[in-house]
């Protein structure tokens, strides 16, 4: 929640925010998930406000009597898919679901989010003449700052 200040201050670079734990001495893939979901959440919450006919409505407004709902309408059923934020963690079921589905926590579920997307994670296409010049870097410095030696 400390990002706040910094994102309602309009900063425009953050080094250091997702994952990290006491001060940079630690991290967590967990909090690294729940800190992005928190960053989307502040994206969304700072998206301007659209104000056109389609979004104010009134057509549909009027088209619903007194009593009805807006579920069936046209211009509810476009929109309904995208209309809000999808969480990558936070779980919106009532308790009783939630029990029924595992009561898994916040740090459960972004456990699960980090290792499905290690497992489904590709690793890009990189020219190999590329690539031995960064391993030689790469061990170059290993070397310079001591790295590997006991």
């Amino acid at each position: 929640m400390a990002l706040w200040g910094a994102v309602l201050g309009h900063g425009n670079l953050v080094y250091h925010a997702a994952g990290w734990q006491e001060g940079g001495l630690t991290a967590s893939f967990e909090k690294f998930i729940l800190d992005v979901e928190m960053i989307q959440h502040m994206i969304e919450f700072l998206k301007p406000i659209e104000m056109n006919e389609g979004e104010l409505a009134l057509d549909a407004l009027g088209a619903v009597p007194t009593g009805g709902h807006f579920f069936g309408e046209p211009h509810t059923l476009e929109r309904y898919s995208t209309a809000f934020y999808q969480p990558i963690v936070s779980n919106w079921q009532n308790y009783e679901a939630w029990v029924e589905a595992g009561a898994l926590d916040a740090t459960a579920r972004a456990t699960k989010v980090w290792k499905k997307a290690l497992e489904e994670y590709v690793e890009p296409e990189m020219d190999a003449s590329v690539r031995e010049e960064l391993e030689t870097y790469v061990a170059k410095r290993k070397e310079e700052i001591g790295v590997g030696e006991p």
